[in-house]
């Protein structure tokens, strides 16, 4: 360990809750027919469904974009007869439309939701959360210095950490949507997810002050 004479260390820490500004709906829609690139958005049929569907919602034609095509053969050999399953990204501006979102693509029978991709602004939460810390760490010197009869005299070392934590996101039920599809069995499913998430950052700061002799 590095000697760090006439100094003292001062450890400090900050959390931040911060709340997804959006997020993005990664669904895959088995297709009956194979339809490569940009135009499986328009050609294929199941695809086509479900985006149209979203669009009377209000999404805009920009929140969709194709992630990938597995094509799917049962002798695996590509015939005409061959079924494609199209890997979909679709982005959710808003939060507040995302339960009629989940609720379009449940109501179609080849769409499976695979997961919700939660995005976050973290810059400014980062930054509040350094200056609070530094604070923080700026008023435990000081005491601690009072407390020791000694004067900082500046900063040594100053090394600075951050990490978040995320709240664990419950996975999509399909019993869920087979209840709905079925009907009869509950009129108002629960999708066993949450639909307004959250995560912490933390912030921790270790700081080397320079002291004097004691007074």
């Amino acid at each position: 360990m590095d000697s760090k004479p006439d100094t003292i260390k001062i450890s400090a820490t900050h959390k931040e809750e911060i709340f997804a500004t959006h997020a993005n709906l990664h669904v895959t829609v088995k297709g009956s027919s194979i339809v490569n690139g940009a135009e499986a958005m328009k050609k294929a049929k199941e695809v086509t469904m479900l985006l149209e569907a979203l669009i009377r919602l209000g999404i805009k034609e920009e929140a969709f974009s194709l992630q990938g095509v597995h094509i799917e053969g049962a002798s695996g050999v590509l015939l005409k007869s061959s079924s494609a399953a199209y890997r979909l990204k679709i982005r959710c501006d808003d939060l507040n439309q995302l339960a009629e979102m989940l609720d379009v693509v449940s109501s179609q029978k080849n769409a499976t939701l695979e997961q919700v991709e939660w995005k976050y602004s973290e810059d400014e939460a980062r930054e509040r959360g350094l200056s609070a810390t530094l604070e923080k760490a700026k008023a435990k010197a000081q005491k601690v210095a009072a407390a020791l009869n000694v004067k900082l005299l500046g900063v040594y070392d100053f090394i600075e950490n951050a990490y978040d934590e995320e709240q664990p996101a419950r996975t999509f039920q399909p019993q869920a949507m087979m209840a709905k599809r079925g009907g009869g069995a509950a009129p108002e499913p629960s999708l066993g997810m949450d639909i307004q998430h959250s995560k912490t950052i933390y912030m921790n700061v270790d700081i080397w002050y320079r002291i004097s002799e004691f007074m």
